[in-house]
């Protein structure tokens, strides 16, 4: 028998595979807030050297000056993203989940696509006829001013870079990948997921008023609705990219530059 011959061993058995796991709600939540210090830390990292750069002082209006400047902003949203995608990385590989796998990075079907688009722009629209309605600013009136700093640095390219692809990125990777992932597969559910998810992202857009405030809201209600209907997060992604380049033309051509 072959078992019993010294010059072909037995093979060797390969052991089962590890269980993967999902975080949960509040190993989600933990994660979400590393996630979030990691995003954190990169963009302060670029505002010191800026300020450092600009031979300033970090004082409070020395910080300020250079928070309000369009090339700040532009470089401390990029260097947000290379900081997330590795806080992700980490969280994820201990799950034993494949990276797109467990952030829902497969694509969908055009009329996916589509019905993602049509939906968007019928709210967004919405949103402009309420704020015209009520004699408001269509965009946000700090956005102008960041344009046209931008602008004075010849870096407006680099702003739009950094608000309709990087940005988008590690938002939508962190709210509807991460965050949504962990927390539908909790006693939350989808739809609790889809809120939650919703509310953090709607939070960490504070540098608005109150009615953007609601307008980030629902915007972040149809991404995740689209993300559980779909399971892509590469949709939310695309429109979420769409929807800032169009904040951002709109801004631009509202301003007169």
């Amino acid at each position: 028998m072959d078992a019993l011959n010294p010059d072909t061993p037995p093979s060797a058995v390969e052991p089962p595979p590890l269980p993967t796991r999902v975080w949960k709600f509040w190993g989600t939540a933990l994660w979400g807030l590393v996630i979030f210090i990691a995003m954190f830390l990169g963009q302060v990292a670029v505002i010191v050297w800026r300020i450092v750069a600009q031979g300033g002082e970090l004082s409070a209006g020395g910080i300020t000056h250079v928070v309000a400047d369009g090339l700040t902003i532009s470089l401390s949203v990029l260097a947000g993203l290379p900081m997330v995608l590795l806080a992700l990385w980490f969280a994820i590989h201990r799950t034993r989940i494949s990276f797109a796998d467990y952030l829902g990075l497969h694509w969908t079907s055009w009329r996916n696509v589509i019905i993602g688009v049509v939906s968007l722009i019928v709210l967004v629209g919405a949103w402009d006829m309420v704020s015209r309605a009520a004699g408001r600013e269509v965009a946000p009136g700090f956005m102008g001013d960041v344009l046209k700093s931008a602008q004075e640095h010849s870096a407006l390219w680099l702003l739009v870079i950094a608000f309709a692809v990087a940005a988008p990125l590690w938002e939508e990777l962190f709210a509807r990948g991460w965050l949504y992932r962990g927390w539908s597969e909790s006693r939350l559910g989808p739809y609790g997921a889809i809120l939650l998810s919703s509310i953090v992202w709607t939070v960490m857009h504070l540098q608005y008023d109150w009615f953007f405030l609601c307008q980030v809201l629902t915007i972040g209600l149809l991404f995740g609705y689209l993300r559980f209907r779909t399971g892509s997060t590469w949709l939310t992604i695309l429109l979420h990219g769409l929807n800032n380049f169009a904040a951002t033309i709109q801004t631009w051509w509202l301003a007169g530059s």
